[in-house]
Order: structure tokens, then C-alpha cells, then sequence
């Protein structure tokens, strides 16, 4: 599933089936429920758990927490707009996911 396809999915009431933990955070955040997003990422400690952890924080505001889970996952994921990290992640997840 590419990022199109994922994005489409957004049209759904729940995401689909067998989403990596990370990928469904970001699925959830897209469908603005940041708390539920955060709930599956907040113990994850996987790069890329920690990856969408920190860009849960960026987008609430929180640089300084943000900044603690990028060095954590050891990977510089931040972007320019949220939305491009959003779409960055969501593509490298789905390359990990596959």
C-alpha cells in the first residue's frame, strides 16, 4: 500500500486491518485523535515507535519532548511541515511494514 492508498483509507471509520502499531498511530492522528495516536506509540520502544512518538510531540507543541524521542530513536525523521513528516513516516513505515 503506498501512500495514496493509505491516505484513501482515511475515508474509513477504523483503520485497516494489520497495521503495524507505529503506522495505525498515524493513522489515528491523521483522523485527529492525537490521544489514541499517542496511547500506541507512548510505551513502543522501537525506532519507529519512538519515530512517531516524537513527531506526536512536535506536533503538540512540545520541541523539547519531541526532541528527546528523535535522539531516542536515533534518526533525524523531522521535516520541514508536519504534514511532510507525516507523509515521510507513513512511506517508511510502509516500506518496513512490507
Amino acid at each position: 500500500m503506498n501512500l495514496p492508498a493509505f491516505t484513501a483509507t482515511l475515508q474509513q471509520a477504523s483503520p485497516p486491518n494489520g497495521l503495524p502499531a507505529p503506522l495505525e498511530a498515524l493513522w489515528w492522528d491523521a483522523k485527529g485523535d492525537w490521544k489514541r495516536a499517542h496511547a500506541l506509540v507512548d510505551e513502543l520502544e522501537t525506532p519507529d515507535g519512538m519515530a512517531v512518538h516524537a513527531y506526536l510531540h512536535r506536533k503538540e507543541g512540545e520541541q523539547w519532548n519531541a526532541d528527546y524521542w528523535y535522539r531516542l530513536a536515533e534518526r533525524d525523521y523531522q521535516r520541514a511541515t508536519l504534514e511532510e513528516e507525516w507523509a515521510a513516516l507513513v512511506v517508511g513505515l510502509r516500506g518496513s511494514a512490507e
